[in-house]
């Protein structure tokens, strides 16, 4: 079995209320008796994308680090220069921010995509990243693998998002086509689990850790974007023998 820890939307932003959020997600994962096979951070990790917030979200995560893997992809709130500075140790730079790991004991691959749009809220899978994904799918077609980034491909039922989700999902549509070993597509960026179907592929979105968003139906005629402080949650997605799995859980 292969296990993974879902965690999206950190909002880092300086202050100890949000990384204090942040601690008790990663205070629950460190300190479960089991074993997890990579932690996945779905974008907005900093709130403004400041090299200060960077340097706060390297020392709240931290701590994981030593558990197991941790893969990261930025989210609309994120900076790709800032990002790759302090995250990626690679000095930054405002390519797209791409990274394929294997993890667990059947070597599940996580491919992790930027599909930030420098300067826009709304999310973009840029030619170069679609490149990277299909010759790293096409290099091991046997091993199962999961797609993660930030903005979700299909609409969730809550406006605001929807109006900023991923632009061009066509691309990514015909890449997975290609890829039958893709298991599910992993997102962030709308502060609530959700699931639904894309490309024929479970489409999963991590709840949010800053805040949890309301849907239409629990804010009244004026519905707009709102979100409550309920407790940080995360996702777990359990992968063994060609069955997934999704639990969620409050800290």
């Amino acid at each position: 079995m292969t296990v993974l820890a879902h965690l999206s939307d950190l909002h880092l932003d300086g202050t100890e209320e949000t990384a204090g959020r942040a601690r008790r997600a990663v205070s629950h994962l460190t300190g479960l008796p089991g074993t997890i096979d990579a932690v996945l951070v779905t974008g907005d990790i900093a709130d403004h994308g400041s090299e200060a917030e960077y340097e706060q979200a390297r020392e709240v995560l931290a701590p994981l680090y030593a558990r197991c893997p941790v893969l990261l992809c930025p989210g609309n709130h994120d900076s790709r220069p800032e990002y790759r500075k302090v995250l990626a140790d690679d000095g930054g730079g405002t390519a797209p921010v791409n990274e394929a790991r294997a993890v667990g004991p059947d070597g599940v691959r996580v491919l992790m995509c930027d599909s930030s749009v420098p300067g826009r809220p709304e999310g973009l899978l840029a030619p170069e990243t679609l490149e990277w994904l299909d010759e790293e799918l096409a290099a091991a077609p046997d091993r199962p693998a999961f797609v993660a980034f930030h903005h979700p491909p299909v609409p969730l039922g809550l406006p605001y998002i929807d109006r900023i989700g991923l632009r061009g999902p066509d691309g990514l549509a015909k890449v997975l086509a290609g890829h039958p070993q893709v298991v599910a597509v992993l997102c962030g960026h709308a502060h609530t689990a959700a699931a639904t179907v894309f490309a024929g592929r479970p489409l999963l979105c991590a709840p949010g850790i800053v805040s949890s968003a309301l849907m239409p139906w629990e804010q009244g005629p004026d519905a707009s974007w709102k979100t409550t402080q309920a407790p940080p949650a995360l996702a777990f997605h359990l992968y063994e023998e060609g069955r997934l799995t999704t639990h969620v859980r409050a800290v």
